[in-house]
């Protein structure tokens, strides 16, 4: 995959370092003189000091050939003039690093994938991790509602239980469902009959409301 990054700040860095080592072709264009050089010195990749909103820096980094383009900067106006221009030249791929989110409606209307407000996100993953410690990840699907994956306790109420019968013998709160399973570094998919057992990590679908009760039920962690 031919992949144009714009940014080489944090966000863009981790970007361009996964993208390198997944095999992709990969441009970057960055401002800044300064982290121009450190992403040219620190990645195998080709590195323009340039500014992207001019349409001529984005033919040297062969835009028409790109299958992507992600923009990370922390200006709204640059990702937006970004996309713009990449839309131009029908790049199908275009994703955005969005900061505030009054600017939502725009990169909607030009077909973009979004990453809203990376900080909060941050924020928010921190916070859930100090208020949760048995979630290893989480994703928040909506307002109300968002996967948790959990490591699951010897000691917990979920332990030793079939799913079939979880909700019935109050062990798994209503609202919460178990949408995936790994046990010895194999993915499943969980069935009625399945029994969960000490140390499986656990996709839980839950809504908020359910949340605590649904990281009790698999860990002896409780907040």
């Amino acid at each position: 995959m031919y992949i144009i990054i714009v940014g080489a700040g944090n966000i863009g860095s981790n970007l361009i370092e996964r993208a390198v080592t997944d095999g992709h072709d990969v441009v970057v264009i960055e401002r800044d003189e300064e982290r121009a050089t450190a992403a040219s010195a620190a990645y195998d990749c080709l590195v323009l000091n340039a500014d992207a909103t001019n349409n001529g820096t984005l033919r040297e980094a062969n835009i028409d050939r790109a299958d992507a383009i992600i923009s990370t900067t922390d200006v709204d106006a640059v990702n937006i003039m970004v996309m713009l221009l990449a839309q131009e030249h029908d790049v199908p791929n275009r994703v955005s690093v969005v900061h505030d989110p009054e600017h939502l409606p725009v990169f909607e209307k030009i077909g973009v994938t979004m990453i809203e407000n990376p900080q909060r996100l941050i924020a928010d993953y921190l916070y859930h991790s100090v208020q949760y410690p048995g979630v290893s990840d989480f994703i928040e699907l909506d307002d109300k509602t968002e996967l948790v994956e959990l490591t699951v306790s010897e000691d917990a109420p979920m332990s030793g239980q079939p799913l079939n019968t979880a909700q019935e013998s109050g062990n798994l709160p209503e609202g919460c469902l178990v949408v995936a399973l790994m046990r010895d570094g194999e993915i499943r998919a969980p069935r009625g009959d399945t029994t969960i057992r000490a140390g499986d990590k656990v996709t839980v679908f839950t809504d908020d409301t359910a949340l605590t009760d649904a990281v009790a039920a698999f860990t002896d962690n409780q907040s």
